[in-house]
């Protein structure tokens, strides 16, 4: 993939001006993204891929469970800790079942979540 440096530069100049919301936004493209190739790769019948690829999405759910301000965050901070406990489960379901079905509605789930982190970053910047 001869567009992969580009990307990645990409990637890290737009990580190094972003606010915190924004990392969160960029961390929920990069699970989306993992989902996506996740189900191209049981497309192919590629289970070494889709298997890092969820992988991969874990440990980005881990990291964003593992930074929640349960102090200063509250109830929110404990919504998002039961989502990520929620689709962690799934995910790992996705590893042994291969249900294309329980992936489609993880990128739904994170997809509409991440909407909702970006509308909050839009209202931030005003």
């Amino acid at each position: 993939m001869p567009n992969a440096g580009i990307l990645s530069t990409y990637q890290q100049n737009a990580v190094q001006g972003a606010s915190p919301v924004g990392l969160v936004v960029a961390l929920y493209d990069t699970i989306i993204r993992d989902f996506r190739r996740a189900m191209d790769a049981m497309d192919r019948g590629d289970v070494e891929t889709r298997v890092n690829e969820l992988n991969h999405a874990l440990t980005v759910i881990a990291h964003l469970k593992s930074v929640l301000d349960h102090q200063g965050g509250g109830e929110a901070a404990s919504h998002f800790g039961h989502f990520y406990e929620v689709t962690r489960g799934m995910v790992l379901n996705v590893n042994v079942s291969a249900s294309k079905d329980t992936l489609a509605k993880l990128v739904d789930m994170f997809s509409s979540t991440r909407s909702a982190w970006h509308q909050a970053e839009l209202q931030l910047k005003k």
